[in-house]
């Protein structure tokens, strides 16, 4: 089955592998960022890739970062990563890496929510808040907030889960007016998300971003943004309030990984195809509708082109 689950460039330096990307150091300021095909359920890597998943996650992140640009500067050097591996190495960037800036990361996350689902929403049936923001009674599963709310999150180390803290926390560990700004410039990020999103037929339902700061001091988005990992993308026209909608993300795999007699520690039982396909086909759909542009199959082939072109030739 084709699909990247790990990058192996001899070229340049390793410098860190998490659960989707590995990055590699190119000089002393900058990174080559790989998005291979892993796919982590329950905060463990599955043992198969699914195929093209790094491909939809790159472009859909190079999508949001030039279409929100004018927010916040992000981590892109518009250097093209064929540019700075060996000749041989060339298939494995091709279409699914980037050469960033080495950021200084900040050990939290920025995650909006629009509407009340996930950890948030277990958070508001026991205590009324998420992450120490009051709501109103009465909220429903999957209901839309009032207004988006910021509720940020301790990163975890790898394999572990991340913790939802609250604002003060966060201004606790990254300084109150840097705590502030992120606040401000994740609001606005979600709201021109949200927006455009809904022009394709897709609701935002939360999302989490994550910032760094550069040489200079400057805050810059990086990492990925808006894209069926880090968000939750719904369909509008599927959409019912009290009711977990059907999302564009790996659900198919947790779903049957909850049918199987597993502790969920490593190792985890291998993916059958039809659910490694299906999820690979949630991945594209995604790409599709919010952008579209489709990712070819295959590692050998040019990864993304314009949706009316694909009509044309298919």
């Amino acid at each position: 089955m084709i699909g990247l689950l790990q990058s192996s460039i001899k070229s340049l330096p390793l410098v860190y592998r998490g659960k989707v990307r590995d990055s590699y150091a190119v000089g002393d300021d900058k990174l080559l960022i790989i998005t291979t095909d892993r796919l982590s359920a329950f905060d463990v890597v599955m043992s198969q890739p699914i195929p093209d998943k790094g491909k939809v996650l790159d472009a859909m992140s190079n999508f949001w970062f030039a279409k929100l640009g004018h927010i916040v500067p992000n981590h892109l050097t518009g250097l093209a990563p064929e540019s700075v591996v060996a000749v041989d190495e060339i298939e494995q960037v091709r279409g699914r890496a980037v050469v960033a800036l080495k950021l200084q990361a900040l050990p939290v996350e920025a995650v909006v929510r629009g509407y009340l689902i996930g950890s948030g929403w277990k958070d508001y049936q026991g205590t009324g808040s998420v992450s120490g923001v009051k709501l109103p009674r009465g909220l429903q599963m999957a209901g839309k907030l009032p207004a988006p709310v910021f509720t940020p999150a301790n990163k975890a180390e790898l394999g572990t889960h991340d913790e939802n803290i609250s604002f003060e926390r966060m201004e606790q560990i990254v300084g109150g007016e840097l705590a502030r700004r992120i606040r401000s410039i994740s609001l606005a990020l979600y709201a021109a998300a949200s927006e455009y999103a809904a022009t394709r037929g897709i609701i935002i339902a939360d999302t989490k971003f994550e910032f760094g700061v550069d040489f200079q001091g400057e805050l810059r988005l990086m990492d990925e943004v808006l894209t069926a990992d880090s968000s939750r993308f719904w369909p509008a026209d599927q959409y019912v309030e009290g009711l977990s909608p059907p999302s564009f993300d790996k659900q198919f795999v947790r779903d049957w990984l909850e049918t199987q007699d597993w502790d969920k520690t490593p190792p985890p039982p291998d993916l059958p195809s039809d659910i490694i396909e299906k999820t690979a086909d949630k991945y594209r759909e995604a790409l599709l509708r919010l952008t579209g542009q489709r990712v070819e199959f295959g590692p050998y082939n040019p990864c993304v082109r314009n949706e009316a072109n694909y009509l044309a030739n298919p």
